[in-house]
């Protein structure tokens, strides 16, 4: 029986990892184990890495592995990032400073990440995503108050800039709507 036993339960967390780190015996068997972990959905070349490190794999070889999915174009760390940054802004818009920082959290260099994000914030309004943020969150029947608009834009990664405007148009259709 090839699977540890803890306390008399097995554990076959444990089995499956080592027989995989014993499997890993030439750089191929290494690209095969890349490249069923790039089959479940896009990952960056950290993430590769990261992945490769904790299945027992030397960075000699995690290296050339990763070389080579960049070759074969399987590996592209900008292609990533643009995507990311679209798919993100249309299901759940953010700020140019939050979009940065997920990028950089998913492993895309510094400088990358500012790139990408300033790119697809060319095209894209920061100001309008605000808008749309505030209104989605005000559900029907459901207000938000200036301060919970200030928090909620914040902790989306809004620039205070972006905050102040959308705050002020916020205030103008409160005068507006005690006037009439």
């Amino acid at each position: 029986m090839d699977e540890a036993r803890t306390n008399g339960r097995i554990d076959r967390s444990r089995s499956v990892t080592a027989r995989a780190r014993a499997t890993l015996s030439s750089p191929e068997d290494v690209f095969r184990l890349a490249v069923r972990f790039l089959a479940y959905r896009d990952r960056t070349t950290a993430q590769i890495d990261q992945f490769l490190a904790s299945h027992g794999v030397s960075p000699l070889w995690a290296k050339q592995t990763i070389r080579r999915l960049s070759e074969l174009r399987y590996l592209d760390d900008a292609a990533y990032a643009r995507r990311y940054a679209e798919k993100r802004l249309v299901s759940r818009p953010v700020g140019l400073e939050r979009l940065t920082e997920e990028l950089q959290a998913k492993g895309i260099a510094d400088r990358l990440a500012d790139q990408v994000a300033a790119e697809v914030f060319r095209s894209i309004d920061e100001e309008t995503l605000a808008q749309r943020v505030v209104r989605k969150a005000e559900r029907p029947g459901r207000r938000l108050t200036p301060v919970q608009i200030g928090r909620l834009l914040h902790q989306r990664g809004f620039t205070e800039e972006t905050i102040d405007h959308i705050m002020t148009r916020v205030e103008m259709n409160k005068e507006c709507a005690h006037e009439e």
